[in-house]
């Protein structure tokens, strides 16, 4: 079995995957000063529960933006999983970059890019409502030309509460009506349609860039909050992340055994 892991800024994603099946599926917060054994002692219960074992893991692989997680995902991954992680960096990520520094993409969006070109098609945007919200614009040839990036939803919510005295701290859902008629409901209004017209009005003047209609495609934990009204998504895909490193995996062993 594969071990994918997706290190984001806010949440590390843990997946299972089985040949080309997904098996299970775990999230932690991020936290740099996690070791790997407690890393190792929070998967053991996990994969008990499902009746999994270390050593039926074979081989790894790993996002990560986070640069100060990562020596303790390698030692996870060497401790054990007795396995050799893949650190997914721009050198094994088969996709052209048309941008003057394409050091600067986040491995992530380049992994997503992936995903788009092996499970779905180009023209494509992808929009991840993560930490931040990105949009990724992948054109007709298959390259990744750059996008938006963008203030996630739950950093600008926590930043209404923490820059203002009065505002409660308040979780994000989509309102039964425009006009908030109290403090909780009209900051969920401003930020939930706030992002709504952003996400339209960003969308439409990709659209217009392109001269095309892509395929727009959203990830992330909060894309069905946003699918379910911004009809310009086609497909909610939050496993995309993950589809993305298991095809860069599967080329990796491909070059490997040429």
């Amino acid at each position: 079995m594969l071990l994918t892991v997706d290190a984001g800024n806010t949440n590390i994603v843990f997946a299972v995957y089985d040949g080309e099946a997904r098996q299970h599926v775990w999230r932690c917060k991020t936290d740099s000063g996690r070791t790997s054994d407690e890393y190792a002692a929070w998967l053991f219960q996990l994969f008990t529960q499902e009746k999994l074992t270390f050593g039926q893991v074979g081989a790894a692989i790993v996002c990560s933006v986070v640069p100060d997680v990562n020596f303790h995902l390698i030692q996870l991954c060497r401790g054990s999983f007795k396995c050799e992680a893949t650190m997914v960096s721009h050198d094994i990520i088969d996709v052209q970059v048309n941008l003057d520094k394409p050091a600067e993409v986040g491995d992530d969006r380049l992994v997503n890019a992936v995903a788009v070109l092996n499970h779905y098609k180009a023209p494509a945007i992808v929009v991840d409502f993560g930490t931040a919200t990105t949009f990724d614009v992948i054109n007709e040839d298959g390259a990744y030309c750059g996008g938006l990036i963008a203030p996630g939803v739950n950093l600008s919510m926590e930043a209404l509460h923490m820059a203002a005295a009065q505002l409660p701290k308040v979780s994000i859902k989509k309102p039964e009506a425009v006009i908030g008629t109290d403090t909780v409901s009209a900051m969920r209004s401003g930020v939930y349609w706030g992002y709504v017209g952003m996400i339209e009005g960003s969308l439409r003047r990709i659209e217009e860039e392109m001269g095309v209609k892509p395929l727009v495609i959203a990830t992330g934990g909060l894309a069905d909050l946003f699918a379910d009204t911004v009809t310009r998504i086609e497909i909610v895909d939050k496993d995309l992340t993950l589809r993305g490193l298991l095809h860069i995996h599967r080329q990796q062993k491909l070059k490997q055994a040429a």
